[in-house]
């Protein structure tokens, strides 16, 4: 008896039957590699793990020849089989299931059942991805290096079978059902793509100066006054970008504490930079910043993370705008006393710098006051009179910074963004008051698309649960239609 449904739950008409006894079972093999006539203008299908992402097999990444099939294990599967992966690191979480339109071979990591008249290979193949985790869960091998389902113990699963005309109109209402949420899916799919798209519109403007008005426009509309000018120059009203610049270098000055000869940071070279809205102008990032650090990581003998201690923010803390600290690992308090120069404060804007995670930056929060990061995180910390990290954080999130960061250095074994780049890296500076009105109206709109975001991930998540729902329906007698043949799987 199945271990998900019992004889009590189908209908009086319907019986269980072992996966074995629907059809004839075949398995599959690779033709010799070392034999290029096998493989070299083959015809013939070869299907293995990597072509079972759809539902209905029609070709293969793969061919082989004739001769391929005549001197290996790879025999000939007929059109309107069922095949089923049973070796792949996908079985961790999926059992990929697929009917054939044309014969086809496929690999050993594979099998196929022909089903016997009366039994038609859609139903299977429904009722294969229906009890799909049932089957994972109770026929795979255990202590394999490579996750995997055990042939006999597949064979001896069992699944309920309906009356053949019963099987024609479940068939037909799964698939009218599905395709009906695979519209809807593909519809909320395309929301979201639409809301990464304004992510990216949102971010672009923000740090161009079209988001929100300009001090400039907004100084235009104030009236005159005998004091407009005042902390602005040249009567601008207001302190103009250039003006926050040379405030910030001034103060960056008088805090110098470094040794040698204070040296003057050097202006962007703005030859290839788009032209900024009036009140703005370009800086560097080393212009602006107090500090521009990384960590290392512990090499001590023996070393083990502690269960406490120092917070150690390493790059899979670091997410797109977030820091993520779920599994924050810790440093027993010596460490910082090594690590002096990225013991980090709240408010640091953390940069991704190495590696699949570069590009990705947060502002270091409270909980991680004190801690320090690894050589893969740099620390940037800016000078406090007048760039607000939040606004710092928007720009190296945005698309035009983070092609920068992609494309100034590759490493022959993977990315690395320097902490030299970082420093010589153009930064847009607008006014201080506009940097205000930008975090905002950047926070306002990004709030309302994560909660849309939310909502068409939970429409998603509820999708697939109707899937599953349909599925449970359809083998327990509660659906039916009328049939329509699929001879193509379309």
């Amino acid at each position: 008896m199945s271990a998900v449904i019992e004889r009590r739950d189908i209908p009086d008409t319907w019986q269980l039957m072992p996966l074995k006894e629907l059809g004839d079972w075949s398995g599959g093999g690779t033709p010799s590699k070392a034999k290029p006539e096998f493989w070299t203008n083959g015809k013939i299908p070869w299907v293995s793990p990597k072509d079972m992402k759809t539902e209905c097999i029609t070709d293969s990444e793969d061919h082989i020849t004739n001769a391929a099939v005549e001197a290996s294990t790879a025999k000939l599967i007929p059109a309107g089989s069922v095949l089923v992966v049973t070796r792949s690191g996908i079985l961790s979480h999926t059992l990929p299931v697929a009917v054939t339109a044309v014969p086809v071979t496929v690999n050993q990591d594979l099998k196929a059942v022909t089903p016997k008249v009366g039994v038609l290979p859609e139903y299977i193949a429904w009722a294969l991805r229906c009890f799909a985790r049932e089957i994972l869960n109770t026929c795979s091998k255990q202590g394999t290096t490579v996750a995997s389902i055990e042939t006999a113990a597949l064979h001896r699963f069992e699944i309920p079978i309906a009356p053949l005309d019963q099987q024609k109109r479940i068939v037909a209402e799964i698939e009218k059902q599905f395709s009906r949420l695979d519209e809807a899916v593909a519809n909320l799919k395309r929301v979201k793509a639409n809301l990464k798209r304004y992510k990216a519109a949102v971010l672009k403007a923000a740090v161009e100066g079209r988001l929100v008005e300009t001090e400039a426009d907004l100084a235009r509309k104030r009236t005159p006054s005998p004091l407009a000018g005042e902390g602005g120059g040249e009567g601008a009203g207001y302190e103009t970008g250039e003006q926050l610049l040379q405030r910030i270098l001034e103060t960056r000055r008088s805090q110098w504490k470094g040794k040698g000869k204070y040296k003057q940071p050097a202006a962007p070279d703005t030859t290839d930079l788009p032209e900024l809205p009036e009140g703005w102008a370009w800086a560097k990032f080393d212009q602006v910043t107090e500090r521009i650090t990384k960590g290392s990581s512990p090499n001590w003998q023996g070393f083990e993370y502690s269960e406490r201690g120092i917070p150690f923010v390493r790059s899979q803390n670091v997410g797109w705008g977030v820091t993520d600290l779920s599994d924050i690992a810790f440093l027993p308090p010596g460490f910082n006393a090594v690590e002096k120069k990225s013991v980090l404060r709240e408010g640091d804007v953390l940069l991704n710098i190495v590696g699949a995670s570069i590009g990705r930056a947060a502002i270091a929060p409270s909980t991680v006051e004190g801690g320090n990061v690894n050589q893969a995180v740099a620390v940037i910390r800016l000078l406090e009179s007048g760039v607000i990290n939040e606004f710092v954080l928007l720009y190296l999130l945005s698309a035009q910074t983070q092609r920068r960061i992609h494309a100034e250095k590759v490493d022959v074994a993977r990315a690395n963004f320097s902490l030299e780049d970082i420093r010589e890296m153009p930064l847009s500076l607008p006014p201080r008051g506009e940097q205000d009105r930008i975090v905002a109206e950047v926070d306002r709109r990004l709030t309302i698309l994560r909660e849309t975001e939310a909502q068409v991930d939970a429409n998603l998540q509820r999708a697939e649960h109707l899937r599953q729902s349909i599925l449970g329906h359809a083998f327990s007698g509660s659906i039916s239609s009328q049939y329509h043949p699929v001879p193509n799987c379309p």
